[in-house]
C-alpha cells in the first residue's frame, strides 16, 4: 500500500508547496484548504498521515484531526503551527486525544523540508 499524506492549510500556496515536496520524496500527496474539504477527501480515501496546520478559520487542526480519526482510525496525525496560542490549544486538546487513545505530533513552523520529511518518516515508524 502506498503512503498517502493529506496536507491541510488555509493558505493554498503552503498546502500546495508541501504537497509538492512530499510527492518529490516519493509519497502520494493531496491537499485541502479547509477542514471541510479535508474531511470530504478523507471520506473518499483515508490518508496514512494527516499533516495539518493548527490555526485555520472555521475548524482548527485539532478539531479536524479528531474528525479524521473518526473516519480513518488508522490515520497518523502531524500538526504544525507557528503561533504561540497553539500551546494552549495543544494542552486543551491533548487531554481529549489522550483520553481517546490518539497520538499526535506538533511541528513548529517554519520548518525545513528535510525536517518535515524526517518527521513524516518518524510518524510512519510509530504504531497507530
Amino acid at each position: 500500500m502506498r503512503v498517502r499524506i493529506l496536507v491541510v492549510d488555509d493558505e493554498r500556496t503552503i498546502a500546495e508547496s508541501l504537497a509538492v515536496i512530499i510527492e518529490a520524496a516519493g509519497y502520494e500527496a493531496g491537499f485541502a484548504c479547509s477542514g471541510k474539504e479535508a474531511i470530504a477527501q478523507a471520506s473518499q480515501a483515508c490518508p496514512t498521515i494527516l499533516l495539518t496546520d493548527v490555526l485555520m478559520p472555521g475548524m482548527n487542526g485539532f478539531e479536524l484531526a479528531l474528525q479524521i480519526k473518526q473516519i480513518c482510525p488508522d490515520c497518523r496525525l502531524l500538526l504544525f503551527s507557528g503561533q504561540a496560542v497553539t500551546a494552549q490549544l495543544a494542552q486543551s486538546f491533548g487531554q481529549t486525544f489522550t483520553r481517546l487513545g490518539y497520538r499526535f505530533e506538533l511541528l513548529p513552523k517554519p520548518f525545513h523540508p528535510a525536517a518535515l520529511l524526517k518527521k513524516l518518516e518518524e510518524c510512519l515508524a510509530q504504531p497507530v
